[in-house]
């Protein structure tokens, strides 16, 4: 892992004016300023932007400096200290628990003898949750339209105070997106796949919609999942222990260290999730023999659904696609979501029901020569991903007009 150098956590230190009648600051944590004031600007609709979440996953030691994640928020303040809007920022030795990979980029600068890391991340750490980034109080002063454009202006000049190469806002929605790219920010899309309820009265309703074939294949991963006596909890809220916490935690553990390695969350941010935003929380819990085997951690929003953490100690065949797929649509439809939002990856996902959807990212290079290159690697990447969402909505499962099969 590399480490900033000393010069870059010193950068910064004092207020600037950010135009606009604001001064900004940085916060080196979510600890420094009030959860009434943070979400005044965050809002709490999306769970992963509450600053109940920003501290389970900072003061658990999961995203903090000995892991390579400096906290520094950048704050927009009015003239009595209100925070006007926030982004929330780290400063990075690497691009690990991203989503978003420039590993290639980096690679590139390096052999051009430049320096790549450290670099700004704008986003949650962890979490390849589309949602705002550019974070602005609804009644900001003097419009929510200007403290945004001196948000992206503070935000994009702190590259060259911090001695970066790059600045990288990574899964904002499409407006801030478009925003950002008006202001030179290099523009890139992804894919994700997402379940959309269509007013489904149950999971059978939801199957009628479905290829014969691919209905009789769900039926049967849905069966062979529960075979050996195998049985599934979704739990919620007060329902959740920290037994519970414990027995995820082992499961996401050991299928961390299987895929990746070193798990990136650590035991204490599950609890503290688990105290701050239970009722936001939906915990897909299986057992065999009455012993924990294998979880799956989502959380919710008004009207979404956010899958995010697996784990299992003993795979199972079809389990994953039961705790993480299925058992989602069915709390889903059960409670009126319109959306679960399933992660990054899953060509697998595609042919259970979830639909591809662009997701997007706008990085500041100050580099020319990467910049251009970035740009032109993006320009081909772009047509390639709209080629591929255009084709993977081609192999949906859902039954073609005209036919009853």
């Amino acid at each position: 892992m590399n480490d900033p150098p000393e010069e870059t956590e010193q950068a910064a230190a004092a207020p600037i004016d950010a135009g606009e009648g604001l001064r900004a600051r940085k916060l080196e944590g979510v600890g420094e300023i009030d959860a009434a004031e943070w979400d005044a600007c965050a809002g709490i609709e999306n769970p992963f932007l509450t600053h109940a979440f920003f501290r389970a996953v900072e003061q658990s030691g999961s995203a903090c400096p000995e892991t390579g994640w400096l906290a520094q928020h950048l704050v927009l303040e009015d003239a009595d200290g209100t925070a006007q809007a926030i982004m929330p920022l780290y400063l990075k030795g690497h691009s690990q628990g991203e989503f978003v990979f420039d590993h290639g980029w980096a690679d590139a600068l390096s052999r051009a003898g430049g320096r790549y890391y450290p670099k700004l991340f704008a986003g949650v750490p962890f979490t390849p949750v589309p949602g705002p980034r550019l974070l602005v109080r609804p009644d900001a002063a003097p419009s929510p339209e200007a403290v945004r454009a001196a948000l992206i202006e503070t935000a994009r000049g702190a590259v060259e105070r911090y001695h970066v190469s790059s600045l990288h806002v990574v899964f904002p929605i499409r407006e801030e997106w478009e925003a950002l790219g008006g202001e030179g920010f290099l523009q890139r899309t992804g894919v994700q796949f997402h379940w959309k309820n269509e007013g489904y009265a149950d999971f059978e309703a939801f199957l009628a919609t479905l290829a014969s074939r691919k209905r009789k294949q769900i039926r049967r991963e849905r069966r062979d999942a529960l075979a050996d006596g195998i049985r599934i909890k979704t739990l919620s809220g007060a329902e959740i222990e920290e037994r519970h916490w414990d027995a995820l935690f082992n499961c996401y553990q050991a299928t961390s260290e299987e895929k990746w390695g070193t798990p990136y969350l650590t035991r204490e941010f599950f609890s503290m999730l688990g105290e701050a935003l239970a009722d936001r929380v939906v915990l897909v819990m299986a057992f065999e023999n009455g012993q924990p085997i294998a979880g799956a951690l989502n959380l919710r929003s008004r009207d979404r659904l956010y899958g995010r953490n697996w784990g299992c100690l003993a795979p199972r065949p079809f389990l994953h696609f039961e705790c993480c797929y299925y058992r989602a649509i069915d709390y889903a439809i059960e409670h009126g979501l319109k959306v679960v939002e399933a992660g990054v990856q899953g060509g697998h996902k595609l042919i259970r029901g979830y639909r591809p959807v662009a997701t997007y990212s706008a990085h500041w290079i100050a580099h020319p020569s990467l910049r251009d290159a970035v740009a032109n690697f993006l320009e081909r990447e772009t047509e390639q991903v709209d080629y591929e969402i255009e084709g993977l909505e081609r192999y949906t499962p859902f039954r073609k007009a005209g036919t009853n099969t």
